[in-house]
């Protein structure tokens, strides 16, 4: 379902998305001012005075623009009041506007306010608010604060680009003050706050950017900006995430550790790996790193619970089923399990063996649910197979998403995820990541961001971008002859700089 309104989180994700599929912020900051300009042209006359008040960011940068766009358009009285230094600007988008009016010095007259106390009485028969967007937080601060008191004294029309200065843009607060726009001019979808703080936003037009509105669709490098933590000075060891990996058998001892390993890399503090235990005996000797749960039996049974339990209650988040095998005993530790999980209240995400498990016995759950299927795992889950039209496919997610209250992953060609509402694509990823273990990779760096608190559909597609694009760096180093644990040593390259990707991002998509 595609909403009228945009969040400032999912407008920051989309320009930054948008940069990495090859739509500048410098080409939107181009296509912003320009629109303030036509609407300007639109309602007033060339011979009046236009004096525009702009900050040291994004938002001010748009004011530059709409200012030099003015002047080409043939207003010949232009004012450009910036609340600060030119030489602060670190917006690089804005700075390079900044730098573009220099040479227009003898057309638009071009004044800095450093303090408070040296505001210019400019004359204005219409003020443009360029000051702060979207990205406002917390009570306005001087000068701005002193620069909005002005710019409500005057007597002018007043035209706010993106929203009124000292509007929060969400929830439409007032912070401390606020510009009282007669039109505000937002860009791309409305902001939601608007509807909340009309008196202050006037007449609200929407302009077009040049963002199709297929590209909210595309998961990007702001998908996992929006996901990746801070890590502040004082922080304690657990305080980013605790995260159980249950599975594993006698077969199987690789899965579960490489979920753990991946969790580590993505950031989890502490991943508790529970495994039968002869298979615990493995994986311990594989790492230092991994600490291990020793379950009794040498498959998962429900006589483990008891020794799970307290698990339950320590961690932050659990991933259930890779490598666990579907042992009738262990299809019933499933189903105990999980019930378990839900009474502790703890996100969950179930992959291989646990969702086919799950799919026997499968209903809403009480707590976040992520599902990380491939095609044939859908099947089995859904009861029916995915179509091969790819739009008929990504609604046939975005319902099994609907209809069991969790967030879809399904993993393909192109990752298709979706909450039931929300629905994104992820094109990261090639043909050599059919091999075994990189959906485990996968389901660790999905399953320690749910350890650190981040949104179960967030989580997802920031760990769909995550673990395409570090498979996509493996096979520039080693074409397609890779393994899993070739991927681990990318992940915190991409949590740092997801950006990065696009040295090696090539057109061709990954196997299914």
């Amino acid at each position: 379902m595609k909403s009228n309104h945009i969040t400032s989180r999912e407008m920051r994700v989309l320009e930054v998305n948008a940069e990495y599929f090859g739509v500048t912020r410098l080409q939107l900051m181009e296509n912003a001012g320009r629109g303030v300009s036509f609407e300007i042209d639109s309602r007033f006359k060339k011979n009046q005075k236009i004096a525009i008040f702009c900050g040291l960011g994004g938002n001010g940068g748009d004011g530059f623009v709409t200012a030099r766009h003015l002047l080409s358009l043939g207003f010949d009285n232009v004012t450009v009041i910036i609340a600060g230094k030119g030489e602060n600007i670190s917006h690089e988008a804005a700075l390079t506007n900044w730098i573009a009016l220099q040479s227009l010095r003898e057309s638009i007259k071009l004044q800095e306010v450093t303090d408070s106390s040296n505001i210019p009485l400019v004359e204005a028969d219409v003020a443009v608010d360029a000051l702060l967007g979207t990205g406002t937080k917390g009570k306005i601060k001087p000068p701005i604060l002193q620069l909005i008191a002005f710019i409500n004294s005057l007597n002018a029309a007043k035209v706010a680009v993106d929203v009124p200065t000292g509007i929060e843009s969400d929830t439409g607060e007032v912070l401390g003050n606020a510009v009282r726009a007669d039109i505000t001019v937002t860009f791309h979808k409305a902001k939601k706050g608007l509807e909340n703080s009309k008196k202050h936003v006037g007449k609200l037009i929407v302009r077009d950017i040049g963002l199709p509105p297929e590209m909210e669709m595309f998961a990007g490098p702001g998908d996992v900006l929006l996901s990746a933590g801070t890590r502040f000075p004082n922080a304690h060891k657990g305080d980013s995430g605790r995260l159980l990996v249950i599975g594993g058998s006698e077969v199987f001892s690789g899965a579960p550790a490489l979920v753990s390993m991946a969790a580590l890399r993505t950031g989890a503090d502490i991943v508790y790996t529970a495994v039968p235990e002869r298979t615990s005996h493995d994986i311990a000797s594989m790492s230092p790193d991994f600490i291990t749960v020793k379950l009794e039996g040498n498959h998962l049974n429900p006589k483990n619970l008891a020794t799970l339990k307290d698990y339950f209650n320590v961690v932050d988040a659990v991933a259930i089923g890779p490598g666990a095998g579907l042992h009738p005993e262990t299809k019933a530790f499933m189903k105990a399990c999980i019930e378990a999980v839900e009474a502790a209240g703890k996100p969950l995400l179930l992959d291989a063996d646990g969702l086919k498990a799950f799919a026997e016995f499968k209903r809403t759950l009480k707590v976040p649910l992520v599902l990380t299927p491939h095609a044939g795992e859908y099947a089995i889950f859904a009861g029916n197979r995915l179509p091969e039209d790819f739009k008929a496919r990504a609604q046939a997610v975005q319902k099994t998403a609907a209809e069991h209250g969790a967030v879809v992953l399904m993993k393909g060609q192109v990752d298709i995820v979706s909450d039931g509402e929300r629905v994104k694509l992820n094109f990261t990823g090639n043909p050599g990541m059919t091999v075994g273990g990189t959906g485990d990779v996968l389901s660790g760096i999905v399953g320690a961001l749910l350890a650190q608190k981040v949104d179960p559909f967030e989580a997802a597609v920031a760990g769909a971008f995550v673990n395409g694009a570090a498979g996509d760096f493996v096979a520039n180093q080693l074409g397609y002859h890779m393994v899993a644990t070739d991927l681990l040593d990318f992940i915190p390259q991409l949590l740092n700089d997801p950006m990065s990707h696009m040295k090696v991002r090539k057109p061709s998509g990954k196997g299914a």
